[in-house]
């Protein structure tokens, strides 16, 4: 539904490929993936200009958006277009979810060859990887159908972010090794693993995407598939631990090694690199037959890669964070415990003596004393009794004048709600990419005049499944008793819906189900105010759009289901 999303394309891009083989090196092209918001394919065709073997045979279909395949698949958008080939964002119309489609001409000197691959992937049906769902020869055209999954992440987006904790890159290698190891079983390599075919969902599970469809697409081999793999494997590792690729070239998004090197462990690359997975990924990587004197034989494949890892001393998830509860603090109002010192553990407290009766002069006379109020009290009590009989009516009307006037006392005591300053704020991506980072501030200048601005969508007003929302996430500078919002909107119509949830940071650490949800609204004006359905006290603030109106084109945006935000207040 967004327009430009590579979360769950089964397309990505070369970069990182020069180290396959030299037959991979000569075969493998640049990917062309877009990376600007709203750009057109045609873009994309002119990055194509070095083709590979076929490309000058067969022309890339004539399709475009709205287009579908066998009466089924709706083309929506398209992700690369590149030698022959391209890949697009789909809808299955008949079972109503998003996939993953690659069109070639029949006559593509590949078109057999993806077709076989397709299929014997397929039959692997190993939930570790990017499930192939159709292969289809129709006519003149040979598509591919798979899923897509808006909920992943890309290593490569990870990576941007830093290198990954050291659980994580234990569970990606043992993840991806394990997975590898069994395709290999079936007698399928995959010789395109690099960090965009690796993909971490909202579980915290990794996935493998184009499982010998993406290298059949380009014509990629290899005479030592599982040698090619487990190399992969190790850059992939590498660069999880040290956020460098493990070569020369720059690739991926990643910085390489500086020249003339050679290839380093990663743990002298960056201080305090797990001593172990440094080690496994030097034992993956080829390098040139040498190895440091500290580092065991080689792995050539991704079973004695799983065999490695399973030798290893397993590497645990780290500890939740909690805080420890203060002690616990006796109070002064205990009976026979003030001003004394609590008993230690095992020791056995003495029970105090009852206090001897009043015997004394002084206590008789106390004692008199009471009973004579008592009685006094109750001969009151009675005379008031008979009073109130004798004029109820009078005092109903007294009664009800008095609880009027306390039900105004306590009106008087509600005090209004009072602004709440922004102090900061930070756009929230649960999935794919970002809307408009750098407009954030617009938000809260006090300026309608400017917004910051969703991208534009294709269908609506619902973003999912596509894109489970978007938003911003504000800091109230301290910890806050938020009981409104009002929010200023750009565009109308049917209809805007915004969710507000308390975080824990400006970068939460769960996703949106697992925040407390203050409260919603939907509307179809420029303004939407918002009402806390239960007292929340929180110093962050998701502001979360899952719903925006169809808006026509203005500026550089065209027209499309699509909202921007001018001013955001809280009032608490």
């Amino acid at each position: 539904m967004a327009e430009r999303s590579t979360a769950a394309v089964d397309v990505a891009d070369n970069s990182g490929d020069k180290r396959l083989t030299a037959e991979a090196e000569d075969q493998s092209t640049a990917d062309g993936v877009a990376n600007n918001r709203e750009r057109d394919t045609d873009s994309d065709e002119a990055q194509a200009g070095a083709g590979t073997e076929g490309s000058g045979k067969a022309s890339p279909p004539e399709l475009h958006s709205g287009h579908k395949l066998a009466r089924r698949y709706r083309l929506e958008e398209c992700v690369t277009r590149l030698d022959g080939f391209s890949s697009w964002r789909a809808v299955d119309e008949k079972l109503r979810r998003a996939v993953g489609v690659h069109v070639l001409p029949a006559e593509h000197a590949r078109a057999r060859s993806v077709l076989a691959a397709a299929r014997s992937s397929a039959l692997l049906g190993d939930p570790r990887f990017v499930q192939v769902l159709d292969a289809v020869e129709d006519n003149d055209l040979v598509y591919v159908v798979h899923e897509w999954l808006p909920d992943a992440t890309e290593l490569t987006a990870l990576l941007a972010a830093g290198p990954l904790e050291v659980y994580d890159a234990y569970q990606m290698v043992t993840q991806v090794a394990s997975a590898m190891a069994a395709a290999h079983r079936e007698g399928l390599s995959h010789l395109r693993l690099n960090p965009n075919a690796v993909l971490r969902t909202s579980t915290g599970q990794w996935r493998i995407r184009g499982l010998a469809v993406n290298a059949a697409l380009r014509g990629i081999t290899s005479d030592t598939p599982q040698r090619t793999d487990t190399e992969a494997i190790g850059a992939l590792l590498y660069a999880s631990l040290t956020q460098r690729w493990p070569y020369e070239d720059d690739a991926h998004g990643l910085s390489g090694l500086p020249k003339d090197l050679g290839l380093i462990p990663p743990d002298q690359v960056r201080a305090g690199v797990h001593r172990g997975l440094s080690e496994l990924s030097m034992r993956a990587l080829a390098n040139d037959g040498a190895t440091a004197s500290r580092h065991e034989s080689a792995c050539t494949t991704p079973e004695e890669l799983v065999k490695a890892i399973g030798e290893m001393p397993r590497i645990r998830p780290p500890e939740p964070a909690f805080t420890t509860p203060p002690d616990y603090q006796r109070t002064a109002y205990q009976q026979g415990s003030y001003g004394r010192p609590a008993p230690h553990l095992g020791a056995t407290q003495p029970v105090p003596a009852p206090p001897p009766p009043l015997q004394s002069r002084t206590g008789k006379a106390l004692k008199w004393g009471v009973s004579a109020l008592l009685i006094a009290a109750l001969g009151l009590g009675s005379w008031q009794l008979a009073d109130t009989l004798m004029n109820r009516g009078g005092k109903s009307d007294d009664q009800n004048q008095t609880q009027t006037t306390d039900e105004n006392d306590k009106n008087e005591e509600k005090k209004p709600a009072k602004p709440i300053t922004i102090e900061a704020a930070q756009e929230y991506v649960a999935s794919g990419e970002a809307q408009a980072p750098g407009d954030v501030g617009n938000t809260y200048d006090g300026d309608s005049s400017t917004y910051w601005r969703t991208n534009r969508y294709n269908a609506g007003p619902t973003l999912a499944p596509y894109k489970p929302g978007v938003g911003i996430v504000y800091d109230l500078g301290s910890s806050q008793e938020v009981s409104t919002a009002s929010i200023g909107l750009r565009y109308t119509g049917d209809h805007t819906t915004v969710h507000l949830y308390a975080a824990d940071a400006l970068s939460p650490s769960t996703g949106v189900d697992g925040m407390k949800e203050i409260g919603e609204a939907t509307g179809s004006g420029t303004s939407l105010s918002i009402k806390a359905s239960k007292s929340v006290k929180t110093q962050y603030v998701l502001l979360w759009i899952t719903a925006v109106p169809n808006a026509p084109s203005d500026g550089y945006s065209s027209a499309g289901y699509k909202q921007a935000v001018t001013n955001v207040t809280f009032k608490g």
